[in-house]
């Protein structure tokens, strides 16, 4: 074998690993036996691995690294995402680096902000980034974005998301099914396509249903479990509380639930609710919360698999839609008589 089509893979295969094994040796990280450690770095040496990649390097400006953009690491979503992104990018023998911003007064500056973080990334230090819930709608860079959950205004870079319209749709149909028909709505972050068409599915299901827009049942939330837990406080102290609230994430139906909670609401006995993401802790509250499974690792892998197409310079699609699915557990029921 010729050491200039020497791969990340050949190692793998050579030594009897996974990539990922390799890249955990190759960047001396835990999780590997002293045995196959050693077999990895005899098999680097006999191909020669360590001079052909970073001749590879050089000759193809090529860092070996993909960057990702968050605006914070608080986000249970966000933490998910990256971890589905990581184990991706491990598997092709890549490192990631993560840059995240601290929130800012006004959407602008957040936009600046992002779009300075991926020309900084993409100017030397990555060959190509993933950039999440952005509030930027362009990305000015010589290398490869991939966004995912991308503005509501869109953007010029090719984009993952769930199918979050049909995803508020089946959570609506459940609760209908139970025999809801005062069905409070929290709403998530205004500037992102994935809050618009929640709320979107969730207006269009009650006038299917000949159920008019109580706009005192709508509070605009902000993706967060503090804003869940306002939004609930709100919705429960009203005249005529609504007898289940869909929460257009599940950070916000956590916060929904500690409202009811600290109100003396029973859920699901007196309140149902439905949350959005199905993040893991999801399964763990109390009462285990009944959500929308957007394939949060799936839209990791999805964006991964973008990103490397276009650094390999083939077409790909503007957007990919990963599928949502209703996962029913204990945090809804019928309404009380």
């Amino acid at each position: 074998m010729h050491k200039s089509t020497i791969t990340i893979r050949d190692v793998a295969k050579a030594a009897g690993v996974s990539v990922s094994t390799v890249s955990r040796v190759l960047n001396d990280r835990d999780g590997v036996s002293p045995t196959t450690y050693q077999r990895v770095r005899q098999v680097i040496e006999e191909l020669n691995y360590a001079s052909n990649l970073a001749a590879r390097s050089m000759r193809l400006q090529q860092t070996g690294v993909i960057g990702v953009v968050a605006p914070d690491l608080r986000s249970a979503f966000t933490l998910q995402v990256i971890r589905s992104v990581s184990a991706a990018v491990e598997e092709r023998g890549y490192e990631l680096l993560v840059f995240t911003s601290s929130r800012v007064d006004g959407e602008e500056d957040q936009a600046l902000r992002e779009q300075r973080h991926v020309h900084l990334l993409n100017s030397g230090l990555t060959d190509g980034t993933i950039v999440l819930t952005p509030h930027a709608t362009t990305f000015p860079s010589e290398r490869p974005v991939v966004v995912i959950d991308p503005n509501r205004h869109g953007v010029e870079v090719p984009a993952v998301l769930s199918t979050n319209y049909a995803g508020a749709r089946a959570a609506m149909a459940y609760l209908f099914e139970l025999g809801h028909r005062r069905i409070g709505f929290v709403g998530g972050r205004p500037d992102l396509q994935s809050a618009v068409r929640r709320w979107e599915g969730y207006r269009d299901s009650l006038m299917e249903q000949g159920i008019s827009l109580d706009p005192t049942l709508v509070c605009r939330g902000d993706f967060t479990r503090e804003g869940g837990y306002a939004c609930g406080q709100r919705l429960l102290s009203l005249a005529q509380p609504p007898t289940a609230i869909f929460a257009a994430n599940d950070e916000s139906a956590i916060g929904v639930l500690k409202a009811a909670r600290d109100l003396g609401v029973p859920v699901p006995q007196a309140l149902s609710v439905v949350g959005f993401d199905n993040i893991t802790e999801s399964a763990w509250t109390t009462p285990p919360l009944t959500t929308v499974d957007q394939a949060l690792e799936g839209m990791g892998q999805a964006a991964v698999d973008l990103l490397f197409e276009s650094m390999a310079g083939k077409p790909v699609a503007a957007v990919h839609k990963v599928a949502t699915e209703l996962v029913i557990r204990e945090s809804c029921g019928p309404p009380a008589r």
